[in-house]
């Protein structure tokens, strides 16, 4: 018995070691050329409509009118926004405060540059997945509807075990990567900073999860509308701050990063330097865990949307990529390189602390804790959504079980320990992905129909 279970924890640390030195670049690699591929056919919208994107988007929504009117036109659970914030509560996280970090201490400033070249691909491919969720989304008695690439698989494609492979890989990665990571980040930050247990951290974590997503996925998108605003735009400020102390700093760290990207980084301070492939590898693979693109998550959420047209809310998903990447991890990358504790030999979130500490005049790393755990706590959230309409897409009716099974493990998830159990997540995450690429691929040609109909203003004729 002993032999058996000291093999499975084998099996389990090979896959783990083998998932971050080579599967995830490998995966990554896949999905950005995936982001290529959906570019060119449709004809780099990304890049042509983005002042239309932002226009009919985040300034045509700010009015509350039109959320009102929205909501007495179109059938759905949430608002566009409310759909934006809860897939960017799932995204916007530990991978913008502790992800970039990481992508510099073992990629260099260099790894910047490809980070927001794969995200440029990203939206495209955010896009796709989104448009093709909401095309092939299903309503269902009581009001509330459902959509995601498993709906995608079954009814656009036409091979409803595809859609079963993905919901079931859904159902499993989201404990893992939903739940208990995101519940031990939020314990292991309040426990160093402020010396609360976990245990205690915990139970507190569970009920007031509990207090959101048993109101289902309307409340969710309410809770999510007010916080995630509110804590990423603090944040950014916070950020944007500690570039206008160091302004001057400012155009060199730019120029180090373009520079890095094709000419490798040589050491400096704590840094022991890196080659133009480690900043192309990194950079890459930071840039599309980070925003989620590929996996087709976000879709989910997105799919639950008031919507006038797939593409419409297509375009959110571009809007989220770009927040998330774009702006978010940018300002992240900049205060690390300006302030100069990426050459310190710190790590992770310890290395964006260090840099928050130095470039704020009070304690600046608070901003971060907060974040850090404000963000994983809407992960959280956001999560139990998704992995409650793979759950569904499978169980029919097993919605509410799977709430009640997903507040009960916060609080194990809160002491840790559960490597074996990431590892298991980041295989499942894998298949989510893969069978996400099948979808979006597969139908790539009615996401280009579509595009053309809707800039064409012609009814789409779209299989």
């Amino acid at each position: 018995m002993g032999v058996c279970c000291l093999s499975l924890e084998h099996l389990f640390s090979l896959w783990f070691n083998f998932f971050h030195q080579a599967g995830g670049f490998i995966l990554a690699a896949g999905i950005l050329a995936a982001g290529i591929y959906l570019t060119v056919k449709t004809g780099f919208i990304q890049l042509r409509y983005f002042p239309y994107v932002v226009r009919r988007t985040l300034l045509e929504f700010s009015l509350p009118r039109r959320e009102v009117n929205q909501k007495s036109k179109y059938k759905g659970d949430l608002s566009p926004f409310q759909a934006l914030t809860t897939a960017l509560a799932a995204t916007v996280g530990t991978g913008n405060l502790a992800g970039v970090a990481t992508a510099l201490t073992l990629g260099g400033p260099g790894a910047v540059f490809w980070m927001w070249l794969s995200a440029f691909f990203g939206m495209m491919l955010k896009f796709s997945e989104i448009v093709l969720a909401v095309t092939y989304r299903r309503f269902h008695r009581g009001g509330t509807i459902s959509g995601g690439p498993m709906y995608a698989l079954s009814y656009g494609l036409g091979v409803p075990w595809l859609g079963v492979v993905f919901a079931i890989s859904g159902t499993l990665a989201a404990p893992g990567i939903g739940n208990l990571v995101q519940s031990h980040t939020v314990a292991h930050a309040l426990n160093a900073s402020l010396g609360i247990s976990p245990l205690a951290t915990g139970m507190m974590l569970a009920l007031v999860t509990a207090s959101v997503i048993l109101g289902g996925i309307r409340r969710i998108g309410v809770f999510t509308s007010r916080l995630i605003p509110a804590m990423s735009l603090l944040y950014f400020v916070m950020a944007l701050i500690i570039l206008l102390t160091h302004h001057q700093m400012v155009p060199a760290a730019l120029l180090t990063i373009f520079k890095d990207a094709f000419s490798g980084t040589s050491a400096a301070g704590g840094f022991a330097g890196a080659s133009v492939y480690h900043a192309f590898r990194y950079g890459v693979t930071r840039g599309i865990f980070t925003n989620e693109a590929g996996l087709g998550s976000a879709s989910i959420a997105h799919a639950a949307a008031r919507t006038e047209s797939p593409v419409k809310q297509g375009m959110w998903g571009m809007i989220e990529v770009f927040i998330d990447t774009h702006l978010l991890c940018t300002v992240t990358v900049l205060s690390l390189l300006v302030t100069g504790s990426w050459t310190t030999g710190l790590e992770g979130i310890s290395m964006t602390i260090e840099a928050f500490n130095r470039g704020l005049p009070w304690q600046g790393g608070y901003v971060v804790t907060a974040g850090l755990v404000l963000f994983a706590f809407s992960s959280l959230i956001s999560w139990s959504y998704y992995g409650e309409k793979c759950f569904e897409f499978i169980f029919p009716g097993g919605d509410l079980a799977y709430r009640y099974f997903w507040i009960i493990l916060v609080v194990p998830g809160s002491l840790g320990g559960l490597r074996s159990v990431w590892a298991w997540a980041d295989t499942m995450n894998v298949f989510m992905a893969l069978t996400n690429l099948v979808a979006v691929l597969a139908l790539s040609s009615t996401v280009s129909c579509l595009v053309r109909s809707y800039f064409k203003s012609k009814p789409p004729f779209c299989k």
